[in-house]
């Protein structure tokens, strides 16, 4: 396991591995075989076996003896590569409270609708389909483009050597920004929102009525132009700018409010009146006569070995050199260019053996913890629990704990759920009762859910809520809750 090798410095042709082997660790699944098929199109030596007939994987296969071709890991050394987490793309006041928990396990994923659309395209040359298959690898699960094309260049050419300018990027961008649903692939909300608006005036503007289309048009302005009012909500300062009059700007108030802030919620079904995210978990854990059983899904464990071919060729060379002493040029360029692909095939199957091993050790460790809410699927049963409470246990580092767990998800008996949902701290309630703060923000989400948008709820009131309720929490508390849920002050969430 990765936590129990020895640290040591690590340099020179090391150094692209290790950042390989941080980066696996972090892929979410629909990433994870992406790159497992980048790697079987590139090295012959490499393939993959029939797939196994059961779904899940009961845990990692057994550690093999270290090799020659396992190496350390320095999360020091790391840490100088790492890409910071990207910034979430909105702002407090386009954010919403969602419940914990509030995603659909599906096989028919968001990004397998994109790639889709991209095979019926035709691009000037197959580097700008690898382009577009790579931006949509990094939209977030909303639809947003998380990385710079800048970024974007430098992963191409860290993990693929694939030398291609941001500006090449940002033409390809352009092209994917054309895909259903309006509105993919937009680097922040405005322009989210001016790509479903300028969509809506050049497909449907023929189609309406003068008025409609007035409104269309005035809301188009809204958004380029005066941005940061609309999303203040300062519809004084609106009407002077603009010069129109309140039913005007009603008019294309309401065509925004009909434009979809997280367009890959679209493909998504329907949960609780909120739109559910289109999920794949990692692991399954569920109640099977009344023990825990904890499942790493097969697409996790993916099944690859070395082609039998090229290993008796390789084979055939050595006798050959056995035998006569030595090789011709031809013969050692081609013994040589077989013996590279497989060390690099055999590293990538060890590293995807070492990603299985150190997922399935953390979701162990966190459900041993969380045993009580996997038991029972009631949130106030879950414990107040950081990294290092999962770090201590499995020997890993508190940095590598993070990167597992970001973008993985558990399917449960009671639903699917983000492994970050189950971290918090914890406090204690009016009953003396240590509960997480994860059930704190939960019910300070329904209370705000609840409220009266044209007269909306400050945090004083807030905070008398959640008393009431049974949270005795600081104003400056619920705050730093209310933000953390992604949700703006009173006056922001005031509706006209």
């Amino acid at each position: 396991m990765l936590g129990q090798f020895q640290k040591q410095n690590i340099s020179g042709v090391q150094s692209p591995r290790l950042i390989q082997l941080m980066q696996l660790m972090q892929l979410p699944l629909h990433e994870l075989e992406q790159r497992i098929k980048q790697e079987l199109e590139k090295n012959p030596t490499l393939e993959e076996a029939p797939a196994p007939e059961p779904e899940l994987a009961e845990g990692p296969e057994a550690e093999r003896e270290p090799d020659a071709d396992r190496f350390d890991i320095d999360e020091a050394y790391f840490e100088q590569y790492a890409e910071d987490d990207p910034t979430n793309y909105r702002s407090a006041s386009e954010q919403e409270y969602e419940s914990p928990g509030n995603y659909t396990a599906d096989e028919a994923t968001f990004f397998e609708h994109l790639q889709a659309q991209l095979a019926t395209l035709e691009f000037a040359t197959p580097l700008d389909r690898t382009v577009a298959l790579q931006i949509i690898g990094n939209l977030d699960d909303d639809g947003y483009l998380q990385h710079t094309p800048r970024a974007i260049a430098d992963d191409l050419l860290i993990n693929f050597h694939i030398d291609v300018t941001p500006a090449r990027i940002r033409q390809v961008l352009a092209t994917i920004q054309q895909l259903d649903p309006p509105g993919i692939a937009a680097r922040d909300l405005r322009e989210c929102l001016l790509l479903q608006l300028e969509r809506r005036i050049e497909q449907d503007g023929d189609d309406l009525d003068d008025h409609r289309f007035a409104d269309l048009i005035l809301a188009r302005r809204v958004i380029r132009e005066e941005f940061d009012h609309f999303s203040n909500k300062r519809y004084a300062k609106l009407r002077e700018q603009l010069g129109v009059d309140e039913d005007e700007l009603r008019d294309a108030l309401g065509e925004i409010l009909r434009l979809n802030p997280k367009p890959a919620s679209a493909l998504s079904g329907r949960a609780g009146g909120r739109a559910a995210r289109t999920v794949e978990p990692d692991f399954v854990v569920s109640v099977e006569d009344g023990a825990l059983k904890l499942r790493l899904t097969a697409r996790n464990a993916p099944d690859l070995r070395i082609n039998d071919h090229y290993q008796g060729m390789l084979a055939e060379y050595r006798r050959r050199q056995k035998e006569a002493g030595k090789l011709s040029p031809a013969q050692k360029q081609a013994a040589g260019f077989i013996r590279q692909n497989i060390d690099e095939a055999n590293w990538f199957i060890d590293a995807l053996r070492q990603r299985q091993q150190t997922l399935y050790s953390v979701m162990h460790a966190i459900v041993r913890y969380q045993e009580d809410f996997f038991r029972t699927g009631d949130l106030k049963t879950l414990r107040p629990m950081i990294l290092k409470d999962i770090a201590e246990p499995t020997g890993l580092d508190i940095s590598t704990v993070s990167r597992v767990v970001n973008s993985k998800f558990v399917q449960t008996d009671f639903g699917t759920y983000s492994l970050r949902e189950f971290f918090s701290e914890g406090m204690v309630n009016q009953d003396g009762e240590e509960v997480s703060t994860t059930q704190v923000k939960k019910t300070l989400g329904e209370i705000i859910a609840a409220e009266d948008k044209r007269k909306p709820l400050n945090d004083s009131a807030l905070q008398r809520a959640l008393a009431e309720a049974g949270y005795e929490i600081a104003r400056r508390t619920v705050a730093k809750y209310r933000e953390q849920l992604g949700l703006p002050v009173a006056r922001l969430r005031r509706e006209l």
